[in-house]
């Protein structure tokens, strides 16, 4: 186990703005390292900016979501290091920097104000007993608590809870809250991971999976007209059954779909490791592909950058376990050629130019209500890291504050892939039972692929 001393030597180097980066990866060549590209120098100098109108959306009553990191190292935490770095890394970006401001003689407009931070408000390290029984279920009950409260106001919205205490999993667990005004999922992602560095080089940003693009522009070119027409009769189909959402479609009632007012209540977090290799042995023999990988050298806008894909599921019972695969693979390439998320992302903005936030929120909620669960995956480092020093046995993000009484996230890392159950207790009771039933639904599938002799 590593000394605080030992830690305090793997200070980061500070986060870059967007032209040192540019100048370091045609040194490099361009390899696909984390880091902060839109957080310009202009962006850092500007002391008032209003709010976005989807950063906007997430203060409303019936929409006030708040991100949840929750981090596990592999060493005990020292919070001194955590003060001492921040200042150079995530504080640089002016969102964890800025207090909410309320202007009321500008008919209510929100905006954000660059203000000093302290420190001291935003770490909360609680005193625990390093004996206690149940550690696990501690540090569960912790976060449970945790979502029943939401960041005070009066500082930038974020806080970190420090929690040493030797769990299954981790020596310390770190608990990252963001409220998702901050920014979605992506850009809080890469900031998070542009604070860390790998163990093994810690000097170098983590580096995440690079999609290989495949050079056949003969087959497009034949294609072309049929795969045009397709990609706009699957885009208006898309767009025609979110309209139809909107307005009346609803899902069926099922144990997993919660009641009106489900974004009130507190969420069980529950999170299970598997081995991401179990994973890509079932992608392989069935042809699929793993959201674990993005564009070489793409830039992605800072922001709440969040559009809607709704996938239709069948419940029923099957002889076959891979016959759920099929099904699934059959509707994920078909939304794979459609623009369905950029224009419901569109009709959202326009709702909110042309009638205010109140019915843009009162719409997102309504689609949302309507469906049953929400689904989303992260892509995470191919290297070990550490977090100022501390090297990270896992990382599980999720959420709070949705309608759905359960959201389930993806987050990879090296070569495992956590599952994290965001779950409403009122309408799921067991969410340990339901995270066991979706890792033995991965098991029997994996032993149908390898009975069968599918493993390429």
């Amino acid at each position: 186990m590593e000394t605080e001393e030992g830690i305090r030597l793997r200070k980061p180097t500070p986060i870059k703005t967007k032209r040192e980066e540019e100048e370091e990866g045609r040194r490099d060549g361009g390899e696909a390292g984390v880091d902060i590209r839109n957080c310009n120098k202009e962006m850092m100098n500007v002391e008032e900016e209003p709010l976005s109108p989807a950063a906007r959306l997430f203060h409303e009553p019936n929409f006030n979501l708040h991100i949840v990191a929750i981090m596990g190292c592999k060493t005990r935490i020292y919070p001194e290091v955590f003060k001492a770095n921040l200042p150079h890394t995530l504080l640089r970006h002016p969102r964890f920097s800025s207090l909410l401001v309320v202007d009321e003689k500008n008919e209510g407009k929100m905006k954000w104000v660059r203000t000093e931070v302290d420190l001291d408000k935003h770490i909360i390290i609680p005193d625990l007993d390093p004996n206690m029984e149940s550690p696990d279920q501690f540090v569960e009950d912790y976060i449970y608590n945790l979502s029943k409260t939401t960041i005070d106001k009066s500082k930038p919205l974020w806080d970190l809870h420090l929690l040493n205490l030797k769990t299954s999993e981790a020596e310390g667990t770190g608990i990252f809250r963001v409220h998702h005004s901050l920014g979605d999922g992506t850009s809080l992602m890469s900031l998070l991971l542009a604070c860390t560095r790998q163990i093994s080089n810690p000097e170098a940003l983590p580096t995440i999976p690079v999609k290989k693009k495949k050079n056949d522009d003969k087959r497009v070119f034949n294609r072309g007209f049929w795969w045009v027409l397709k990609f706009f009769w699957n885009t208006f189909a898309d767009v025609f059954m979110f309209m139809l959402t909107a307005l009346c479609l609803e899902d069926t009632k099922t144990p997993l779909k919660g009641p009106p007012g489900s974004e009130f209540n507190p969420r069980r977090f529950v999170y299970q490791t598997l081995s991401l290799d179990d994973m890509k042995l079932i992608k392989n023999a069935m042809n699929l592909a793993l959201a674990d990988m993005m564009e070489k050298n793409t830039e992605a806008k800072w922001g709440n950058w969040i559009g809607y894909v709704l996938l239709p599921f069948t419940i029923a019972l099957r002889d076959d376990p891979l016959d759920y695969i099929r099904e699934a693979k059959t509707t994920i390439d078909r939304k794979k050629h459609s623009l369905e998320a950029i224009y419901t992302f569109s009709i959202a903005e326009l709702v909110l130019k042309l009638f205010g936030i109140k019915r843009a929120s009162a719409l997102s909620h309504r689609i949302i209500s309507h469906t049953t669960m929400c689904f989303s995956n992260l892509v995470g480092p191919l290297e070990e890291i550490g977090f100022y020093g501390h090297p990270m046995a896992f990382l599980a993000p999720s959420s709070y504050g949705q309608p759905h009484a359960l959201v389930i996230n993806f987050q990879s890392y090296i070569n495992k892939m956590t599952i994290v159950l965001s779950v409403d207790e009122e309408t799921i009771p067991d969410p340990h039972l339901l995270c066991d039933d979706i890792v033995q639904s991965l098991n029997l599938i994996k032993e149908a692929v390898v009975a069968r002799g599918l493993v390429k």
